[in-house]
């Protein structure tokens, strides 16, 4: 599902919207901000596992725009552009930060397409990590130019996630999709 990226009750309330439609257990995926959204949503009893790729994973309550500032800034943050309180990555950051090892074309069709983030969203706090209760997955990607390798790692380290590291830049799911695949079937209990 697509995350409305205007705050986080929104974004957990879509979340919860397409939870109510499923009939089984159900394995959370979360990509960058998502990993907040699902560590907030996943409490929920349907959910079985969370994967992480390339993401937040807040405690609850936790400041994580503090936390994340223990870490080296990603070079992504410099191009950020702000405008009528929403922000986006502008191209460059985008092509070279956010999708480095995509095809240029290919980064360029999704910076065109590229979600708006509300300027206040990423000082929301969850009040729920489901992570603390949940079987968790992590992919760490080792090129991440868009969120520090080093809080990747940290992050599924305090989870205590099953971890795989990826050479990718911040879109390993599209750069590396049969690995998170295989991941997301593993928490789903239908590989080893």
């Amino acid at each position: 599902m697509q995350n409305p990226l205007t705050s986080l009750a929104d974004d957990v309330e879509a979340t919860r919207r397409i939870l109510a439609l499923q009939d089984g257990p159900t394995v959370l995926v979360g990509h960058s901000w998502a990993g907040t959204v699902i560590s907030e949503a996943g409490v929920d009893p349907k959910v079985s596992a969370l994967v992480y790729v390339a993401a937040r994973a807040p405690d609850a309550g936790e400041d994580y725009s503090a936390l994340a500032a223990k870490f080296p800034a990603p070079p992504a943050s410099a191009g950020l552009v702000k405008s009528d309180g929403f922000a986006q990555l502008n191209e460059e950051a985008f092509i070279r930060d956010f999708a480095g090892d995509l095809d240029p074309v290919r980064a360029r069709a999704l910076y065109a397409v590229q979600g708006r983030i509300s300027v206040t969203l990423f000082a929301s706090r969850t009040t729920q990590a489901a992570w603390r209760n949940k079987p968790t997955w992590y992919a760490v990607s080792t090129q991440d130019r868009t969120t520090s390798t080093e809080l990747e790692r940290f992050l599924a380290n305090r989870m205590k996630a099953k971890t795989i590291e990826l050479n990718s830049s911040h879109v390993s799911l599209l750069s590396h999709p049969q690995e998170i695949a295989d991941l997301i079937l593993t928490a789903a209990g239908r590989k080893e």
